[in-house]
């Protein structure tokens, strides 16, 4: 799958129910941002970049800049950075904004940020006036290889991680690879917990070839990372292609997510979302291995490419017993049964739906140090 893809362009379609949605462009720039724009015929539009704290100093003005002489408005709505304020409260700064500066259903939202920024702002569009246009210009690693792409948007709710939100597609998703130069180091490999999981669900060679060109990625190697986030993405845009509203083969890409969101909700999000993935990987890794799926040797070769990213294998101060009922708490619950995503091998993956109390029990003994 690598060297298929390396003939390929920076552009990757995306299809919806069979016919094309948007494109997902990789660049080094935001230079090619206004080509892309007029496509969406923004001349008669007004344009909202929606950011946050952290990201909207590094690059919020310099998008407004090369945009105001195309549309007929372009306004900035930053909202304060985290996880934390990933809720309604922040939607609702965004409809006030929006109202204020006159938005309509022609007009034009931008997701410039992270993860939280793209399903905030994809649930603002979604819901202001009935749905209005949204374009993801994702800059952290995870969000580039995730969160961007496949049309969910949300907020949380209360202690509720994504409790509520819309499937929405955006118009257009945008990465400026050089962005992930700016990250702090744990941010930046936090994203690599979503990246290992496409290996391990999708592609085994892509998983050992994370394994093998790890000094380079870890030193973000531009050539490499453009590599990655092509082969990542292009995993994520298949999957969401065949169940873009997750009844069946999406699910997958829950793997890892059902612990690591137990966990990051009882850390209080002191832990990121990639971090929490990848303690939720080792758990599921661990009940694949006890289940005979895969072999102790791949089961250690997981743990030890995870350690190799700098991503941690387990947590500490909590107790099994509330990880298992977060866990059982989880909107991946159906009928009172939980979707559990397991390996049937390196590169492959399947929803198991018979784990018990113990068996979820057992894999949290595992992550907690």
């Amino acid at each position: 799958m690598i060297s298929a893809l390396k003939n390929l362009t920076n552009r990757i379609p995306v299809q919806y129910e069979g016919k094309p949605c948007y494109d997902i462009l990789l660049t080094d720039s935001f230079q090619e941002l206004p080509k892309e724009l007029e496509k969406l015929n923004i001349e008669d539009r007004r344009l909202c970049i929606v950011t946050e704290t952290t990201v909207g100093p590094l690059y919020a003005e310099e998008i407004k800049k090369i945009l105001e002489p195309l549309c007929k408005l372009v306004v900035i709505h930053t909202f304060e950075a985290g996880e934390a304020h990933k809720n309604l409260d922040t939607v609702q700064g965004i409809y006030e904004t929006l109202i204020q500066n006159h938005f309509d259903r022609k007009d034009l939202l931008l997701a410039l940020g992270g993860g939280v920024v793209g399903d905030i702002t994809g649930f603002a569009a979604a819901t202001y006036l009935r749905g209005i246009d949204f374009v993801q210009i994702p800059t952290t690693l995870l969000s580039q290889v995730d969160s961007s792409i496949g049309g969910k948007t949300g907020v949380d709710f209360q202690q509720y991680k994504n409790m509520v939100g819309a499937f929405y597609m955006p118009k257009l998703v945008y990465m400026n690879i050089n962005t992930l130069m700016s990250l702090p180091k744990r941010e930046y490999l936090s994203g690599m917990g979503e990246i290992i999981k496409h290996g391990l669900i999708k592609d085994q060679k892509y998983f050992h070839w994370l394994k093998d060109h790890y000094e380079k990625i870890v030193n973000r190697d531009f050539d490499t990372l453009k590599e990655m986030l092509f082969v990542s993405c292009n995993i994520k845009r298949q999957v969401v292609e065949n169940d873009p509203k997750e009844k069946g083969e999406r699910a997958l890409l829950n793997f890892g997510h059902t612990i690591g969101h137990a966990v990051e909700k009882l850390k209080n999000f002191s832990l990121l979302h990639g971090e929490c993935v990848a303690i939720g990987m080792c758990a599921a890794a661990y009940l694949t291995y006890q289940m005979n799926r895969i072999g102790e040797d791949d089961y250690q070769m997981i743990l030890e490419t995870i350690n190799q990213f700098e991503l941690p294998t387990q947590t500490i101060e909590l107790q099994v017993d509330d990880i298992v009922d977060a866990t059982l708490n989880d909107k991946k619950m159906e009928a009172g049964v939980i979707k559990f995503v397991l390996l049937d091998s390196i590169g492959q993956a399947s929803i198991c739906r018979d784990l018990t109390r113990e068996d979820l029990s057992q894999g949290a003994e595992t992550i907690i140090g």
